[in-house]
C-alpha cells in the first residue's frame, strides 16, 4: 500500500487533525487522517491483534494436561477471551481500509510482527501462571492506556479487553500463589518459570522511545498515551511487591528499591529482543507455522460462510 509521508499532507488538514487530538476529540473511520497516523495505526493494532492470536498458542498446548478440571475451565476461558480479542481487534483494523485476509496475509509472510513474548516456550504447568500474571499483567499496563488512545474503533475495543485482561491476571497470580504454598518442587517450578518470563515480559513494552523513531509521532498524536519506559517501569514497581509477597525472587541482580518506592532495574538484553524480533526465538517458526497450518485447514469453514451469505444476502432464513 501506498502512503504519503507527512511533508506531502495538506499543511491546513494537519493543522486541523492536530487540534482534534489536542482538544481529546476521537478519530473515527470516515473522518479525515494524516497516512501516517492511519498507517500507524494498522501496524499497531494489527500487530496487537496477531499477538492475542498467536498467543493462544502456548496456552492451548497445556489444556489436556491441566492439574484440575477447574484449572482446565479456566484455561479453556481465557483463550476463548484472547479469540475474541483478536477479532475486536481485528475488526478495529478492518476500519483503517485493509481487509482481514491481508493483515493475515501480511503475518504468514512475516511483514507483520506479534509481541516477542509468545516466542518462548511453555515448559511446565507453572508457565501458565507466569504467563497470566506477567504477560498479561504487562498487558494489562499497557492496554488501559489504550482505552483513551485517539483512535475511535481502537479505544472501544480495548475497554472490554482489559476487563478481561484483568481476570487473566489474577488466574496467573493464583497458580503462582498455589504453587508457591506447595511442596519444595513446586515452589522451585514456580521460581523457574519467573526466571525465565520475567525479562522476555519487560521487553513487552518495546525499546527505550529515544531508540524508536515511531514514538514521537504516535504521542503527539496520542496513539500512545505513555511512553514505553513509563509503562515499563508502572509494570515493574506492581509487579515487585506481588513476587515478594509470595516468596518469589525477581532475577535481577541489579534490583534495588529507590527512595520514591520505584524500583532501579538490570539493563534488559536488547539484542535478545531484537533477534527474537527478527524470527531467531526459541518457538518463532513453531508458532508462524501452526497459524499457517489451522488458517489453512479452515479454509472450507470461510469458504462456507461466504457462499452461504452470497445466496442469503438480505434475506431472513428461518427453519
Amino acid at each position: 500500500m501506498h502512503f504519503k509521508k507527512l511533508e506531502e499532507e495538506d499543511p491546513k488538514k494537519l493543522e486541523a487533525f492536530q487540534a482534534r487530538i489536542d482538544a481529546e476529540e476521537r478519530i473515527e473511520p470516515k473522518d479525515w487522517m494524516p497516512d501516517a497516523y492511519r498507517y500507524h495505526n494498522i501496524r499497531q493494532i494489527s500487530q496487537h491483534a496477531h499477538s492475542e492470536v498467536i498467543g493462544m498458542q502456548p496456552e492451548g498446548n497445556w489444556l489436556t494436561r491441566a492439574p484440575s478440571l477447574r484449572s482446565k475451565k479456566i484455561l479453556l476461558a481465557k483463550i476463548q477471551d484472547e479469540a475474541g480479542h483478536g477479532l475486536y481487534l481485528y475488526c478495529a483494523a478492518e476500519t483503517l481500509g485493509v481487509s482481514r485476509d491481508t493483515y493475515i496475509q501480511w503475518l504468514h509472510e512475516g511483514k507483520a510482527k506479534y509481541s516477542s513474548i509468545f516466542n518462548y516456550p511453555t515448559l511446565n504447568w507453572a508457565d501458565m501462571g507466569a504467563i497470566g500474571w506477567l504477560v498479561d499483567g504487562a498487558a494489562i499496563v499497557n492496554q488501559v492506556s489504550l482505552t483513551r488512545t485517539s483512535y475511535g474503533p481502537y479505544a472501544r475495543a480495548m475497554v472490554r479487553i482489559c476487563k478481561e485482561e484483568s481476570f487473566h491476571q489474577r488466574q496467573g497470580y493464583e497458580i503462582m500463589t498455589r504453587m508457591m504454598n506447595g511442596t519444595k518442587e513446586q515452589r522451585q517450578m514456580a521460581q523457574d518459570a519467573l526466571d525465565r518470563f520475567w525479562w522476555p515480559s519487560l521487553m513487552m513494552f518495546g525499546p527505550h522511545d529515544t531508540d524508536s523513531p515511531r514514538s514521537k509521532l504516535a504521542l503527539q498524536w496520542k496513539i500512545k498515551r505513555a511512553t514505553n519506559d513509563e509503562l515499563r517501569q508502572k509494570f515493574i514497581d506492581k509487579t515487585i511487591p506481588q513476587a515478594e509477597l509470595i516468596g518469589l525472587k525477581i532475577p535481577d541482580p541489579e534490583l534495588e528499591l529507590q527512595a520514591d518506592g520505584s524500583y532501579k532495574t538490570g539493563e534488559i538484553n536488547w539484542e535478545e529482543f531484537y533477534n527474537v524480533i527478527k524470527g531467531n526465538g526459541p518457538c518463532n517458526r513453531e508458532r508462524l507455522a501452526h497459524h499457517r497450518e489451522a488458517h489453512a485447514r479452515g479454509a472450507w469453514v470461510r469458504k462456507a460462510c461466504t457462499a452461504f451469505n452470497e445466496k442469503y444476502k438480505g434475506e431472513l432464513v428461518l427453519n
